[in-house]
């Protein structure tokens, strides 16, 4: 099984920064395409940013010029800076990632337990 970690979620007022971490590990021959998701209470899980591993990136329309996505594909690890944050960025963040295993060509969506950020006004 392939696990994928989560870690620097917490508390932080408005305007401020946080930055996010997440390792895969397991038997993991690749990885296409790794980001983040978000679900705030009452609302459905939506896509944060993603990053591919030839350096492609991706953003919701609400966090363009304040989150900032990258990678370390040596590490099989990706990490979300959120500056300038508002309290609707209120969530649980979840990593995801699409892997390869060996012996096989297709890609399996994992997905990580998830960290809590919370932003105060």
């Amino acid at each position: 099984q392939v696990q994928l970690v989560e870690s620097g979620g917490g508390l932080v007022q408005a305007e401020g920064s946080l930055g996010l971490s997440c390792a895969a590990s397991g038997s993991i021959f690749g990885i296409n395409a790794m980001g983040w998701y978000r679900q705030a209470p009452g609302k459905q899980r939506e896509l944060v940013a993603t990053a591919t591993s030839a350096g492609t990136t991706n953003y919701a329309d609400s966090v363009k010029g304040r989150f900032t996505i990258s990678r370390d594909n040596a590490k099989n690890t990706v990490y979300l800076q959120m500056n300038s944050l508002k309290p609707e960025d209120t969530a649980v963040y979840y990593c995801a990632a699409d892997v390869r295993k060996y012996l096989t060509t297709t890609f399996i969506r994992y997905w990580g337990q998830g960290t809590q950020v919370t932003v105060s006004s």
